[in-house]
């Protein structure tokens, strides 16, 4: 069976050397090679940006299938798969701010914050009010109830069959955010619905999102769609060990490229 990569970046800045390495990564690995723009965060999504992604990776000498996918144009896909899982019974509405949050996990009776992927997880203030407006969210006790335990492969940085108990996914990740209010949806409803969509095969990814994979397959798993393998690739770091980020423009592929370096250059700033 052909294996499909995929590389998806969002329109918020230039590409750096990071970019660099998770594309060539994808690229590498996959007998066929697909491009996502992930630009569900209009606001900061710019169309200038996204022109320069495909002029950088068309630099570095990639070449994807067309159509390129843009999850601005599925949100129906992502409010439907939402909507699929409130009709299960397996979600709330919750209008707690982060401050509401950071205030209830402060309080002493609570104890130490857990921190899981997308932050301190959630204390479930919300859960029971039968609220009708606000985010949705997951009530992973309840998901959790219809699995009993979750499994993936990773074939990374950590490569190794991982499974997580019910226990372990309510207490460490907890009721995550299905759909903001301002948007619909979430990176973690959009990207299950796309890599099906785009039948992804592995999941090649920074090591940085590895215990994200967890919510990715509980919402695969409840909503029967396959779970590919997963490949959490080594980040590229700054001089102090820092991840780079968009805002790095020191590192940008475009500011390299005006100074003279080539394609090959690039690579061997990145160890490839």
């Amino acid at each position: 069976m052909a294996r499909v990569t995929r590389f998806a970046p969002s329109p918020t800045g230039p590409l750096h050397l990071g970019h660099a390495y998770a594309a060539l990564v994808a690229a590498e690995r996959g007998d066929r090679f697909l491009l996502r723009i992930e630009d569900i965060d209009t606001p900061r999504c710019k169309p200038e940006w996204e022109a320069a992604i495909y002029d950088d990776l068309a630099w570095l000498g990639l070449r994807w299938e067309q159509p390129v996918m843009r999850q601005s144009a599925r949100l129906p896909a992502y409010e439907t798969t939402v909507a699929r899982l409130s009709q299960m019974g397996l979600t709330y509405h919750c209008t707690c701010t982060r401050g509401d949050i950071k205030a209830a996990l402060s309080a002493p009776q609570e104890g130490t914050p857990v921190i899981g992927p997308d932050g301190p997880v959630y204390p479930g203030t919300c859960r029971n009010k039968g609220l009708r407006e606000g985010a949705i969210r997951l009530d992973m006790a309840k998901a959790m109830k219809l699995l009993g335990e979750i499994q993936f492969t990773e074939t990374g940085t950590r490569p190794g069959t991982y499974t997580q108990t019910a226990a372990q996914l309510v207490e460490t990740v907890g009721d995550i955010v299905l759909a903001r209010r301002d948007i619909g949806t979430s990176y973690h409803i959009a990207v299950v619905v796309d890599d099906a969509a785009q039948g992804i095969t592995e999941v090649t990814r920074g090591e940085d999102l590895f215990e994200a994979t967890a919510i990715h397959v509980v919402l695969q798993r409840l909503l029967g769609l396959p779970t590919p393998a997963y490949h959490h690739h080594r980040l590229i770091r700054d001089d102090h060990g820092k991840r780079l980020a968009k805002r790095d423009d020191a590192r940008a592929l475009a500011k390299y490229r005006a100074e003279g370096a080539t394609p090959q250059d690039i690579r061997r700033m990145i160890g490839l």
